[in-house]
């Protein structure tokens, strides 16, 4: 049916999808990681200025 011997043509453009997709999860976790920080710094500011609101200036 085939020889050992066969010539192969390879496509010299190939782009492997393992390094496509580990780089993918690294982006989301960057996301995440942003949104994240994002979230935390708006609740310590809502925080504070309640804080701030609640605080008696008549010490």
């Amino acid at each position: 049916m085939s020889n050992g011997k066969e010539d192969l043509e390879l496509d010299d453009d190939f782009v492997s999808d393992e390094t496509d997709s580990s780089e993918a999860p690294v982006e989301v976790a960057k996301t995440n990681l942003t949104k994240r920080r994002i979230i935390d710094n708006f609740l310590e500011e809502r925080r504070l200025h309640k804080q701030l609101a609640e605080y008696d200036f008549d010490l």
